[in-house]
């Protein structure tokens, strides 16, 4: 019984912590008056709108652009052979290193106004003015986003197509349809709900992001939150935002689920329609070409040539770069990774372990909590840890809440366990669901029990599971942006926070250093993924 106590203690601790920010967020409404009344009609009439149509007008690009790329290419791999094929397969999960913000600084380097390609084409062509569009415009962050997110729409709906529309494909064949009808009535309609969800995941990045949004000036309901808190010096406008930016999220999270649950049921008549190994058609000539291009194209624009832009100003000059302080930010970044990585392993290790153990009302409902953590952006949950502390100051002018939450680690780490606890937990969960039943009743008939048959039985088996974990959390926390610039420590910059200040500044040969360890870093999971689906398949 003392052990359940504290199970269950552990467990509404647990709860606490990671659902703090999103009710502080909502509380925000209780404080309405007429002051805030008055601020929101005004920024109702002012900004608001720009918000809600630079926001939908984002979304909306980069759903149609990562749903064409993504299910594109993971048609392109699954249902086609052709030469370069298996090297794509895992060549198409490289943008996943590549910070979204990165990849906005190299093409902003490399093709703003005063960069290399427009000044060598007047030089060259006697060209007055602008020789392209502005980069840093709506357009310009959706190209972004696109070639960094569409990996999400690729992965999942090459595991559809790979599970079910191979031999469906073939079936139809023998049937007389010809190929241009066998991908329009059996591939697509197959990967439509992969696809879907998908695009609502890389939707909830996009709605996410501070980085790109801020530096290419876009007027977006995140730029929007910092601007109210930070600019405006008004905690209930940017609490407003905060929500309805949650409120988005949450549609779109749903959306997500019930794609999910829509893929599990195509996937099941999908075994039962038939067994049989379907080969992938042979492509040749043009074709073969054309898959060619459509596989490469997306590698080259989001990986490979930000890389090659981000490399051109180290060579150039390495003298500029900062060298002595990298070794600092470097070590702040991986000791806030390590500490975040550490703990969220420990509470998803609990909850999974709680989840084994007894799954009763509370345990289950802290798991589904701990799992919508990654839908919360950043924003939001800067909002939500600060709001209490300033309702805190101010019933109490003596206490030091505020400075646990903003001059010490606490703060930001506690940022990171809700909005990367979900990461952690995914990971761990996949390891137990491969641990049989049957090793802990036999455990417990050798009388090992509780703690004891987690540490005896089942740490042995989830080690790789945690390791993944693990990392996972940790190249998560080196590249999140938002929360950290907010809730840093003083003197403890982090290489996203560096490179971002840097490139604001216009300081891109000197953001390339911190940008490239970034993706280097990045490389880790996106190479242990590779590695999995390679098993898989």
């Amino acid at each position: 019984m003392p052990e359940r106590r504290l199970q269950t203690f552990l467990l509404i601790v647990v709860a606490l912590v990671l659902t703090l920010p999103v009710l502080a967020v909502f509380a925000s409404w209780l404080q309405w008056d007429a002051a805030s009344a008055q601020i929101l009609g005004e920024m109702a009439r002012t900004v608001l709108p720009d918000y809600a149509w630079t926001t939908l007008r984002l979304c909306v690009l980069v759903a149609l652009g990562v749903a064409a790329v993504g299910a594109g290419t993971a048609a392109a791999v699954t249902l086609f052979d052709f030469p370069g094929r298996r090297t794509f397969e895992w060549a198409l999960l490289l943008p996943l290193a590549m910070p979204a913000y990165v990849v906005a600084y190299a093409y902003t380097d490399f093709l703003q106004f005063s960069g290399p390609l427009q000044s060598g084409l007047r030089a060259a062509f006697g060209l007055q003015g602008r020789v392209f569009p502005e980069v840093r415009s709506v357009g310009g962050a959706a190209w972004v986003f696109v070639f960094a997110l569409y990996p999400y729409v690729y992965l999942l709906a090459r595991t559809a197509l790979s599970e079910r529309a191979a031999h469906l494909m073939e079936a139809a064949r023998l049937l007389g349809a010809p190929l241009a009808r066998r991908i329009r009535t059996v591939a697509l309609p197959l990967a439509r709900p992969a696809v879907a969800a998908g695009v609502a995941l890389a939707l909830m990045e996009t709605l996410a992001d501070f980085g790109v949004s801020s530096y290419f000036g876009i007027q977006t309901f995140t730029t929007g939150i910092y601007k109210a808190w930070l600019s405006m010096d008004n905690r209930v406008a940017a609490a407003q935002l905060a929500t309805m930016l949650l409120v988005v999220v949450a549609v779109l999270l749903k959306l997500e689920h019930r794609a999910q649950k829509r893929m599990r049921f195509a996937a099941g008549r999908g075994a039962r329609a038939g067994s049989a190994e379907a080969q992938p058609v042979r492509l040749r000539g043009r074709r073969a070409l054309l898959a060619w291009c459509i596989c490469a194209l997306p590698v080259l624009l989001g990986f490979v040539l930000p890389v090659l832009f981000m490399l051109r100003p180290l060579a150039a000059d390495w003298s500029v770069l900062p060298w002595d302080r990298f070794v600092q930010w470097a070590f702040n970044s991986v000791r806030l990774g390590a500490i975040s990585a550490a703990l969220a392993v420990g509470l998803a290790l609990l909850l999974a372990w709680s989840l084994r153990r007894a799954p009763d009302v509370l345990t289950r409902g802290v798991v589904q909590l701990a799992g919508l953590g990654y839908a919360v952006p950043g924003a939001v949950i800067v909002v939500g840890l600060l709001l209490p502390v300033g309702w805190l100051q101010q019933a109490a002018p003596q206490t030091s809440a505020g400075y646990w939450v903003t001059a010490t680690v606490l703060g930001i780490v506690w940022a990171y366990l809700v909005r990367f606890c979900a990461v952690a937990l995914q990971s761990v969960q996949s390891g137990y669901s491969r641990i049989p039943p049957s090793f802990d009743d036999s455990a417990r008939m050798l009388g090992t029990a509780g703690l004891g048959l987690l540490v005896r039985v089942h740490w042995p088996l989830l080690r790789r599971s945690t390791a993944a974990a693990a990392l996972l959390v940790f190249v998560d926390v080196m590249k999140e942006l938002p929360a950290t610039m907010v809730l840093r420590p003083f003197n403890t910059d982090t290489l996203a926070v560096v490179a971002y200040q840097l490139a604001r500044d216009e300081r891109l040969g000197e953001a390339a250093l911190p940008s490239l360890a970034l993706v280097l870093v990045g490389l880790l999971p996106v190479v242990l993924l590779s590695r999995t689906l390679r098993r898989a398949s």
